[in-house]
Formats: C-alpha cells, sequence, structure tokens
C-alpha cells in the first residue's frame, strides 16, 4: 500500500492515475495524515518558488528505504502553463523514485493518457525537427526511445489527414448494438441477438428516424460529411433489406458528395454473406473490416467468438472476391490462454491473407466485461509477455509492408501499453485518425454513440453521448437528436 501525504488537490487525479501503474487501486490512499504506520509506502511532495524558479522535492519512503527527488524549473507566468508543468514535474518525480527503488521500467513513462500522439502534434506545430521532438518526449514524460520514435512516425503520418484545420468538415458515426453473441473482453454497446433481436426492427427505424431528424441541420449548417463508419457491436447482423434501409436513409439525408471514405464493421464472419457483401459494395462501402482477434479456434470458443478460422478466411476470401481492395483486420494480443507461440500462428496466418489493415489491440480489461467481473478466471499474461507479443505484431506488420499509422492507449491495458493500426501506404483509415485526434466533430447516431464538437477557436471539446440502453433509446432518440441540433447551431454561432 501506498499513502499519499498532504497533496493539493488540483494534483490528485494524475498522482493516483500514475500511482495505479505501480499499485492496486485499492492501495492507492490521497492525502493521508503525516502519522500513517511504517508498513505502508509513503509519498510527500512540496514545492517551493525561490526568485524564478520552482523547486520540487519528492520523498518516497517504502519497506526498503528512502528515497529523495529534487527538480528545478523556471517559473512559467501563464498559470494554467504552470500548472502543466508542476504537474510534469510531479509525475517525474514519483516515476523516478518508483522505478529506481524497485527496477519498474514502464516503456510509456510517465503517460496515462489515451491520446499521445497529441503531444507529438503539438511538437511538430511548434515546428520542432524530428530527433528534438524524440529527445523531447523522453525527457519530458520519460518514455523509452522506442515508443518516442513510434509516436512520432504516427504522428508525421497522420499530419496530412488532419492539417490544415476546417471547420466545414465533419465525420459521422453509426451505432449498430447488437452481436450474435458478446465477447469476454466486450465493453463496447453489445446485445445479444438471441436475447434482444426481437428489437432490431424498431431499433432501425428510431435511428434512421434520428438521423433524419438531424440531417436538415447539418445541411443548412454547411457542413461537409468526409468519412462515414458504421460499427457496433456486429453491424453486419443486420439483413439485406435492413442495410439498403439504413444506407439508403444515409444517401438520402446527408451531404455526402465529397465523402472520402465508408467504413462498415462486418467484424463477424458469421454474419457475412455473399449477397450482403454485394449489397455493402454497391451501396458505396469502401472499407471493409473483418476481425479475427485471433487465428486460433480453442481461443475463439474460450472468448466467445462463436466462429471459426475457417469461417474467417471464408469470409475474407469471399470479401475479396466480390471487390473489396481495402480490408482491415483487429487482432487482440495477451487473450486468455494465449502465448507467444499461439500469437505466432495467428500472425502467420493473417501475413498469408494479407489484409491492407490491420489493427493491433493490447487487452484491456475494462469494467464491463466479463473478463473484469472474474479476471483469476482467465489467467491473463504478465506485462513483459505483452511486450514480446506486441513487438512480434511490429515485426510482421513491417514484413507485411505495412505501417503505424494511428495509436491510442486505454486504462487497464496489459502491461500499460498500446494499440496500434497499421495500413498499407495510402490506405490509412481516416476515421480512426480523425476520432483519436479529436480535431473533427463527429456526429453520432444511434445507441451509446457519442457525438464529440470540437469548437477550434477555443480549442475545446464537447462530449455528447446517446443513451446506451436499448429500450431507452427507442423511447428518446429525438431527444438524442436534438441534442445534436443545438450543438450544431452552437457551431454555426462559433464560426
Amino acid at each position: 500500500m501506498i499513502k499519499v501525504i498532504d497533496l493539493n488537490p488540483q494534483y490528485e487525479y494524475e498522482v493516483k492515475e500514475l500511482l495505479k501503474l505501480f499499485y492496486p487501486p485499492d492501495e492507492v490512499a490521497m492525502n493521508q495524515e503525516a502519522d500513517v504506520d511504517d508498513e505502508a509506502s509513503i509519498l510527500e511532495l512540496s514545492f517551493q518558488e525561490q526568485g524564478k524558479v520552482i523547486a520540487l522535492t519528492v520523498r518516497y519512503k517504502h519497506p526498503e528505504g528512502e528515497r529523495v527527488y529534487q527538480e528545478e524549473q523556471s517559473i512559467v507566468n501563464d498559470p494554467l502553463g504552470k500548472k502543466k508543468l508542476e504537474k510534469r514535474m510531479i509525475k517525474r518525480g514519483i516515476y523516478t523514485l518508483i522505478t529506481e527503488a524497485h527496477g519498474v521500467y514502464l516503456p510509456w513513462g510517465t503517460l496515462v493518457g489515451i491520446r499521445p500522439t497529441k503531444l507529438a502534434h503539438e511538437l511538430i506545430e511548434r515546428g520542432l525537427p524530428a530527433p528534438a521532438i524524440t529527445q523531447e518526449l523522453q525527457e519530458e514524460h520519460l518514455m523509452n526511445g522506442e515508443k518516442a520514435e513510434l509516436l512520432l512516425s504516427v504522428a508525421q503520418r497522420e499530419y496530412p489527414y488532419l492539417y490544415p484545420l476546417r471547420e466545414d468538415l465533419i465525420s459521422v458515426y453509426i451505432s449498430i448494438p447488437f452481436c450474435p453473441s458478446r465477447c469476454v473482453y466486450c465493453s463496447f454497446p453489445s446485445n445479444a441477438i438471441k436475447t434482444w433481436g426481437y428489437l432490431q426492427a424498431q431499433y432501425l427505424d428510431a435511428l434512421c428516424k434520428e438521423i433524419e431528424a438531424t440531417a436538415s441541420h447539418i445541411r443548412s449548417s454547411k457542413k461537409t460529411i468526409e468519412t462515414l463508419y458504421i460499427g457496433g457491436g456486429t453491424p453486419s447482423v443486420l439483413t439485406v433489406p435492413q442495410l439498403q434501409q439504413l444506407i439508403g436513409v444515409l444517401k438520402r439525408e446527408l451531404p455526402l458528395d465529397n465523402l472520402k471514405e465508408f467504413t462498415f464493421e462486418a467484424g463477424r464472419p458469421d454474419t457475412i454473406d455473399e449477397e450482403k457483401l454485394k449489397t455493402l459494395l454497391n451501396l458505396g462501402v469502401t472499407r471493409l473490416s473483418i476481425n479475427p482477434q485471433t487465428m486460433n479456434d480453442c481461443t475463439l470458443e474460450a472468448i466467445g467468438r462463436g466462429h471459426s478460422v475457417l469461417e474467417l478466411k471464408e469470409a475474407y476470401a469471399l470479401a475479396k472476391d466480390v471487390g473489396f481492395d481495402n480490408i482491415n483486420m483487429d487482432l487482440i494480443l495477451g487473450l486468455p490462454g494465449e502465448n507467444e507461440v499461439m500469437v505466432r500462428h495467428t500472425l502467420e496466418e493473417v501475413k498469408a491473407l494479407a489484409p491492407e489493415n490491420l489493427t493491433v489491440h493490447t487487452l484491456a480489461v475494462k469494467n464491463a466485461s466479463k473478463l473484469k467481473e472474474a479476471p483469476e478466471a482467465y489467467g491473463l499474461i504478465k506485462g513483459s509477455e505483452m511486450m514480446e507479443m506486441l513487438r512480434m505484431s511490429q515485426s510482421y506488420a513491417r514484413a507485411m509492408g505495412l505501417v503505424p499509422y494511428y495509436l491510442y492507449r486505454q486504462k487497464h491495458m496489459l502491461g500499460n501499453l498500446e494499440n496500434i493500426g497499421y495500413c498499407r501506404p495510402g490506405a490509412e483509415g481516416i476515421y480512426n485518425i480523425k476520432i483519436m485526434e479529436e480535431k473533427q466533430t463527429i456526429l453520432a447516431f444511434g445507441a451509446g454513440g457519442i457525438s464529440k464538437f470540437v469548437y477550434l477557436d477555443e480549442n475545446r471539446l464537447e462530449r455528447v453521448p446517446n443513451v446506451k440502453n436499448l429500450e431507452h433509446y427507442l423511447a428518446r432518440y429525438d431527444e438524442m437528436a436534438q441534442r445534436k441540433i443545438n450543438l450544431l447551431k452552437s457551431l454555426d454561432k462559433d464560426a
């Protein structure tokens, strides 16, 4: 257990999140009294200002001894800049003391946020050369050189898809929260067809009404939709007539004349057939996801996928035969029961298929998943094994001619690592870049969708979530539409 003494409340969140990388959450106690027992580790932090210099002292007392960290920086006159500086100093101090005391080093250093590429973009915007950017990432955030180089390479590939920033461009996300079954790691809005399928047609009608109610305001605000993404759940559970109904409404109601990318998640091969694929292609889908997660049948059964590796291969071949030339495949590393030999087998199988996009996820044990309910029942691997699996996937991606083009992190990831999207140059998933970097407004329709309204002049983001519960959504879809209409009007005023 670790106890933090007399910490300024404005730093409490950052300190607690950092400490949870080294201690179980229930063993981190904030703002304790000084007269604590000797069994717990103790962390004390203090700032002193002398002239134009601010000095930090961090004391870390633990059962094996005591260590002290000191750092001085020039005072920043801007209050927000000063607060940001102090937070980084505190995190460097805590990280340095704990890692030196226990010999546990994290590849991402002090970073706990999910969008580290934003840091690299800020440095690029400042006009720093590449060596200076990687150096600052390592010195400011204590990440290792490998991650600093990765971060910079991703930011450089994203850059032309983000800049110059334009207020007239937006993206649209459509949520189809139904699945054949719910996987053990899943935390997304996902309702098993066996239980909730009777609401599928009713849901689709409500979803189309939400889109229709908002569409005229999108057009009147003179917004152009750059990318369109239908996700879930598993959107391919929809029937051909339902696909025609949904995409027909999208094409009729929304300004799609300049659409650059239309992605559809056909994530489960057991929901795909030739008629469905031809329908999607004919309706304008340009990018398809067919997601194995693993190429080991025993794991697919254990995690509740409900399909085989053979079915996945057949679905992929069918999509290629139909005419799709930009297919993404998702993999999850660290799945229960999988070791490096099994991961290598998966990567060999994927390499043989040669998809244009490969998204490699590090397993995250999320609150809404079955894994979180009973993690001990699944025998999850340790961080060091996870790092080797991730390096292996990077090596295979290079061998396949794929480059990293977007990156993000999540809380509760094994090894505190990352998710990476790879692509053949020129086949970047534009929506993925837009949603991660948060430089463009994204309107989300359907249960569980989260709209993001970006106010460029204010450097501000406002999230507007739709309700997740299916029955609540059916009763309130008009309210969900009105929320977006109100924010679209505010964007117009801001422009």
